[in-house]
């Protein structure tokens, strides 16, 4: 069997909407370990965030965060450092967006008629992302430390909504709706960092590897038209989204982490079959 590596989103994905449990995924992610899968963490959450979930899980594979702001690959994890990368705190770091405080002034600057119009995360008490989220006080202060962009919650109508997503764009800046936040951050989405992740594997291992990607909202369009399969995990509170393609596209009976282990288990068995008619 080819390589496969698996690209995923992780709140309403591999976590559930509600609880943010994995349960139902976790007998799946032990026998992709097994298997030397790797399972790529793909989310709106922050570096502390994904470090904390990656060791709850045992995963110590590479991890991209804030919305495709950046990857992050532990230091030894590819025998040559990739081109581009930083070090910083044990890991090896590709930024594909500027930093949160830049984004932070354009806000405060270039968008100040719109500031009465959403609450940024800067704003908020450690107790609001607490009521927000339904995180626990803990991880509600792991989620507050953003390094690349910033989450709003929008008040305002959707008229004015649109207007200030054009203005920032105008700024260079990508604006991504998430399940609970509209994210503010560069020139980044999820599958630009998938594609440049994707690129190390093939050059650390001399072939391209078979990427599947899984995710549940909007934010993950991206994510999921790059990779060569896509998983879309049916959510209890919003409709799939949209994609371009058809072709190698899964959408789950299930939902949340027993979505993604219906998901996977379907398009490994696809990809197998592949194998076995090329073979």
């Amino acid at each position: 069997m080819q390589q496969i590596v698996i690209y995923t989103d992780l709140d309403g994905s591999l976590l559930d909407h509600h609880d943010y449990s994995h349960a139902a995924a976790d007998a799946l992610l032990d026998e992709l370990e097994q298997q030397g899968i790797p399972v790529i963490p793909v989310s709106s959450k922050t570096r502390a965030e994904l470090v904390e979930l990656r060791n709850e899980l045992g995963n110590a594979h590479p991890f991209i965060a804030e919305n495709g702001a950046a990857v992050f690959i532990p230091g030894e994890y590819f025998e040559q450092q990739p081109a581009g990368t930083l070090e910083r705190d044990g890991f090896l770091v590709r930024e594909f967006s500027l930093p949160r405080s830049y984004w932070l002034q354009k806000l405060e600057t270039a968008a100040r008629q719109y500031r009465r119009d959403y609450t940024g995360f800067e704003a908020l008490s450690n107790d609001d992302i607490v009521r927000l989220t339904g995180l626990t006080p803990d991880a509600a202060r792991r989620a507050a430390q953003r390094e690349y962009g910033e989450p709003l919650r929008w008040k305002g109508d959707e008229e004015r909504k649109a207007a200030f997503i054009r203005l920032m764009e105008q700024h260079g800046a990508t604006i991504l709706q998430g399940g609970r936040f509209m994210h503010v951050s560069g020139d980044c989405d999820k599958g630009r960092a998938l594609r440049w992740l994707n690129a190390q594997f093939a050059k650390a291992r001399d072939t391209s590897p078979v990427s599947i990607a899984i995710g549940d909202s909007h934010n993950d369009i991206a994510m999921l038209e790059a990779a060569d399969f896509a998983v879309i995990i049916r959510s209890p509170s919003h409709e799939p989204p949209d994609l371009a393609r058809s072709d190698g596209v899964y959408l789950t009976e299930a939902q949340g982490p027993a979505g993604w282990d219906e998901g996977v288990r379907e398009m490994l068995k696809t990809i197998n079959n592949m194998d076995n008619d090329n073979g």
